[in-house]
């Protein structure tokens, strides 16, 4: 271990900046899996602003445990720094996450009181200190599985899902997950007399539970409590309904089984739309009939209404502004012949394409050319027999088609010249030399015989 940089031993040196990572769940190996890990970082964007101090620190610890502790003592630290810190009893090991100005915004963010007593820090992790904290670890897997089989002998309802060890080895936190109340004074005194520890027993929630597993949603993505997500706000289904989304448990629900953090990320552009849209117990008066709200889209400020309260019955779409004319219209007595969103009965085209016509399967197939079908033997032997007739000459008009006719004699004479051309004989050509020699041979004066002996 480097004693300057304060890295533990069984961390490479690389590590030492992956407090500043956001890449994802740390499963994929980019943080230290126990301090750390991506969803409680945070980057420090004030670092180089001057004046940018603070007394109080971040420090981080294991299953998204975080605190705040007073650096009394000024000493010189900088974020991924492992600390020493005060806790009752003894002291904690941890990992500096965020400093200066920003950590005032953390506080108010986890409602911090003003008058709440801050711990303090004391040094430095030394390497007798990283050493019982990595001793102190390693007993962590060892004591879960033994109290969880005490708590079962106890006939406890309650799943204990993790124990982590204070950095001294003095005290450990069981974190447990139950349905009910469960009443378990005795499991303490158990723990205590078997491990010879302080015992310190908080119940967590099935979503801190999904956060620490870590898993992949329905989305294809690694889930958000396991990723970046710090701290959980309840989520009901009225958040669905401001969305229109079907209210399937099947749908709706995450791997926690409970209702998904995602329904909450939408919710308030959809709130803000839906105060632009009519109300729904606002219905439009025509001459002939009366139309009531069905359905919107808060999004593309459409309105759908038809003319029974429940059922989609002679429907009609109307834009947010076409439906506030006819809403200020009864207001003042008139009512419309008819509702039409377009003069020309059609809708404008969308500026956005359909996505799924892009991923269409037959997209890259190729329409299919007719074959011509292959003349057989017969076919092209009767073609070669068959003299091709002349064609008739182009007519401007039916009086210049009669004067301007093919002529008889025309046609006699030329099929004599093919009649001619098909007697002939076949030219024979002599190859070169030959034809070289007897040009040789007439200049030397011998008779030439047109290459017959």
């Amino acid at each position: 271990m480097d004693e300057n940089k304060n890295i533990p031993v069984n961390v490479p040196e690389g590590t030492d900046t992956c407090v500043k990572c956001d890449a994802g769940a740390c499963s994929g190996g980019c943080c230290d899996g126990d301090i750390g890990r991506c969803n409680l970082t945070s980057t420090n964007w004030l670092d180089d602003v001057p004046d940018n101090e603070f007394e109080i620190v971040e420090v981080l610890f294991k299953n998204t445990r975080r605190g705040f502790y007073r650096n009394s003592a000024r000493i010189p630290l900088k974020q991924g720094d492992w600390v020493a810190v005060e806790a009752n009893p003894g002291h904690d090991i941890g990992r500096v996450g965020l400093m200066g100005r920003l950590v005032k915004n953390q506080m108010k963010r986890v409602n911090l009181r003003k008058d709440t007593e801050f711990l303090r820090v004391f040094r430095k992790a030394k390497p007798t200190d990283m050493e019982r904290y990595e001793q102190a670890k390693a007993r962590e897997e060892d004591t879960m599985i033994r109290s969880r089989k005490i708590a079962v002998d106890l006939g406890l309802k309650m799943k204990i899902g993790d124990v982590e060890y204070q950095g001294d080895g003095n005290k450990a936190i069981f974190y447990y997950i139950a349905d009910e109340r469960v009443d378990f004074r005795q499991l303490i005194k158990v723990l205590a007399d078997v491990f010879k520890i302080r015992v310190e027993m908080k119940q967590i929630g099935a979503r801190q539970e999904a956060g620490r597993i870590g898993s992949i949603g329905p989305c294809g993505r690694p889930l958000c409590c396991a990723t970046w997500m710090s701290s959980f706000v309840s989520v009901s289904t009225s958040a669905a309904r401001f969305q229109d989304i079907s209210l399937n448990p099947q749908n709706l629900a995450g791997q926690c089984a409970k209702l998904k953090c995602c329904i909450n990320f939408e919710v308030n552009t959809y709130v803000e739309a839906i105060r632009q849209l009519p109300a729904k117990d606002v219905h439009l008066e025509t001459k002939d009939k009366t139309y009531y709200y069905f359905k919107a889209d808060a999004l593309k400020r459409e309105i759908i209404y038809s003319t029974e309260r429940n059922a989609p019955v002679e429907t009609v779409t109307l834009t947010a502004a076409q439906a506030f004319e006819v809403i200020a219209l009864n207001k003042n007595g008139v009512k419309p012949d008819s509702l039409k969103p377009d003069e020309d009965g059609k809708k404008s085209a969308s500026p956005f394409g359909d996505l799924l016509d892009q991923d269409s399967i037959s997209r890259f197939d190729s329409k299919k050319k007719k074959k011509k079908k292959k003349k057989s033997s017969g076919d092209k032997s009767a073609g070669e027999n068959k003299q091709p007739q002349p064609k008739p000459a182009p007519n401007k008009s039916e009086g210049a088609e009669a004067s301007n006719g093919p002529k008889p004699e025309r046609k006699q004479h030329s099929n004599k010249r093919r009649q001619d051309r098909q007697q002939r004989p076949l030219k024979t050509f002599k190859p070169r030399k030959e034809a070289n020699a007897s040009q040789n041979g007439n200049a030397q004066g011998k008779p030439n015989n047109g290459g017959n002996e």
